[in-house]
């Protein structure tokens, strides 16, 4: 049987793997009961403090390892740049490091800041959080990076969505869940009604494409780090844009305007936005994420997931609504 090391030994092992390669003495480690199956500790140790992150076997398979080390590689060259995110520490130019059970771990410097409530977020915040991601884009694509033919997300035609949706309507009324069918019906009438020819599909580059607010530290108003590139890759910038959003001013039922519009404000420092830069953005959420959250198990979800289906929920149920809801921003 595969021996599992306990938390406390993975740890030990991790800090030893640490002591030889880099040299630092550890004072103290606290864990951090954050993410989805990865172990994070924050250490005290001789050189200041930094983050661990263990990369748990099973989720790590749906990576690509030597894609990952050229993300921390751009994550460290986007913070030499004065940009906000934690530096990766590296050996040798190694970023990815293996203890001797063959724990794959990261370890970066400690960001102090704030997280925020999702839909919380001040206009200050907004406009901040629209600055840095602008910045973010610009210095992604600076041609310091090779770039892709194709996005990571590849559209659907509207007739794979509407088969998608049959199949997801019938589970749930095979499951007697009568509750949850007037979503999906919402999900098929928008899908066949909806001119997604239209849709904004000309903006690409590489981005961050986890951008909500787990992933963001804030000090006060500022924004003080934007955390996680795991996911970065080249695909439509306007998911940044929608996922930012979405989760910075999408306050319970009520899209707040002001929040959105201080985010264009200063996403505009260095793209243009143009008049249905928000509505594009958010219609382009919906018709990757939909899939994702609005499913037979979408009202049992617990946490982040929970607060996803929502906005999936909301967004279905304003979306023809969106172009007079967003005008003049």
């Amino acid at each position: 049987m595969k021996n599992i090391l306990s938390e406390d030994a993975l740890l030990e092992e991790i800090l030893d793997t640490v002591r030889s390669r880099i040299h630092m003495d550890f004072f103290q480690a606290e864990p951090i009961k954050r993410g989805w199956l990865n172990l994070k500790w924050k250490v005290y140790t001789d050189q200041g403090e930094f983050l661990l992150k263990q990369y748990n076997k099973d989720r790590l398979k749906k990576y690509s390892i030597p894609q990952l080390k050229q993300i921390f590689t751009q994550q460290n060259r986007l913070h030499h740049l004065g940009f906000p995110c934690p530096e990766i520490v590296s050996n040798q130019g190694e970023v990815f490091f293996q203890s001797s059970s063959g724990e794959q771990f990261i370890m970066m410097e400690f960001f102090a800041g704030q997280l925020a409530s999702p839909g919380k977020l001040t206009d200050e915040q907004m406009y901040y959080l629209g600055f840095y991601t602008g910045k973010m884009h610009s210095l992604l694509n600076d041609g310091s990076l090779p770039t892709k033919a194709k996005p990571v997300f590849l559209p659907p035609t509207k007739e794979e969505r509407i088969t998608y949706w049959n199949k997801v309507y019938e589970e749930i009324d095979q499951a007697k869940n009568l509750a949850l069918l007037p979503i999906i019906e919402k999900q098929l009438k928008l899908t066949e009604a909806f001119p997604l020819d239209q849709l904004q599909l000309d903006y690409i580059g590489w981005c961050h494409r986890d951008l909500w607010v787990d992933n963001l530290l804030f000090q006060n108003s500022h924004l003080s780090a934007i955390l996680d590139f795991d996911r970065m890759d080249v695909d439509h910038l306007l998911l940044d844009v929608g996922r930012a959003v979405l989760s910075g001013a999408l306050d319970d039922d009520s899209l707040r305007i002001d929040g959105v519009k201080a985010f264009v404000q200063g996403y505009g420092h260095f793209y243009p936005t143009g008049v249905r830069f928000i509505t594009d953005a958010l219609i382009l959420v919906w018709y990757l994420e939909s899939e994702w959250w609005l499913d037979a198990n979408m009202d049992v979800r617990q946490g982040p997931p929970k607060r996803f289906t929502q906005e999936m929920i909301w967004l279905s149920e304003h979306l023809l609504e969106l172009d007079e809801m967003l005008e003049g921003i």
